[in-house]
């Protein structure tokens, strides 16, 4: 019979193996981070090798945070949660969550036998990709969810479908266009190319998609590299526009701030997003608080992936 003693035990395991695994802290910062010394957190670390917790990846049932993630759950509706240990003391708002969404997919994957797989883009993505094991799945297909921007970053919309092909072992489709169109184009014309059919017929065959968020502000990539011609941070903010999600930027209700700036944008829309059965988020940081808000508020995902900083911001949001 597990006791509470051994629940606590194994909680205080899960923590010190996270953080020293996947928050890359040394022994003494975790040691000052929990209060307790350097010796407990070395015993600890070798407890959790020798009874076969730590392997390639952690794994044991006391990692999530099992509160915040039932109170995300009831307060958004949500399918699932999934809340990674950050590290406060040297906050990387990517590295937790990318680990997380890594061995969430990792499982996921084969257990709920999706096909057709929806991918956008970010740094968080790149971070899942790195720390996900290879598999051989080439039943599966990842698609772009999304154009891409003219210059190039490891974490853009071709390199993130590619890197999970990769990993998974399976094939790729790629939305071989820009993000947005330039005002002199056609956006009917344009995705009346059959190469164009064929991809926006994939969205409505998805199983599931990865999706990240990104706010209003020099953090954002899109922001900083591809808006269209005459949009900038400023008039993004004048339509009330408080972050992005497939490159659709919303307001504090989740809804299209501008018709005009959707008309060229090249991706899925966002009411055909919304059929899809498995729509996870994985974003965090508290500068993507309110858009997070936003798009969990509408319906636009339907499971989580974030950390425990992020998630009490949440919790806190009216």
């Amino acid at each position: 019979m597990t006791t509470d003693r051994d629940a606590e035990d194994e909680y205080f395991l899960t923590e010190v193996c996270w953080h020293y695994y996947v928050n890359e802290m040394t022994q003494s910062e975790i040691a000052g981070s929990l209060g307790v010394t350097r010796l407990r957190v070395n015993q600890a670390i070798q407890q959790a090798k020798s009874n076969g917790m730590v392997k390639v990846q952690i794994e044991s049932r006391a990692l999530p945070r099992m509160e915040l993630q039932t109170a995300l759950c009831e307060k958004y509706n949500l399918k699932n949660a999934v809340v990674a240990l950050a590290n406060r003391e040297s906050y990387d708002y990517h590295l937790a969550v990318g680990a997380a969404l890594a061995s969430y997919l990792s499982e996921s994957i084969k257990a709920n036998d999706w096909k057709k797989i929806g991918v956008s883009w970010g740094v968080t993505l790149q971070n899942a990709i790195n720390k996900m094991l290879r598999q051989s799945l080439p039943d599966r297909e990842i698609i772009t969810l999304m154009g891409g921007t003219s210059k190039g970053a490891n974490f853009n919309t071709f390199s993130i479908a590619s890197g999970f092909a990769e990993r998974l072992g399976a094939s790729y489709s790629l939305l071989a266009a820009p993000i947005f169109l330039s005002p002199d184009v056609d956006r009917e014309s344009f995705l009346a190319q059959d190469f164009f059919a064929d991809h926006f017929q994939k969205f409505h065959e998805l199983d599931a998609v990865i999706l990240t968020a990104s706010n209003i502000s020099s953090l954002s990539y899109l922001v900083n590299m591809g808006l269209p011609h005459k949009i900038n941070e400023e008039t993004l903010v004048g339509y009330g526009a408080i972050g992005d999600v497939v490159g659709r930027f919303l307001d504090s209700r989740g809804m299209p701030v501008s018709t005009e700036l959707d008309s060229c944008t090249i991706g899925i829309e966002l009411d055909v997003l919304e059929k899809v059965n498995d729509r996870i988020l994985a974003a965090a940081g508290e500068h993507k608080v309110r858009v997070i808000h936003a798009a969990l508020s509408r319906g636009i995902a339907n499971i989580l992936v974030t950390d425990d900083v992020t998630a009490e911001k949440l919790l806190e949001m009216e």
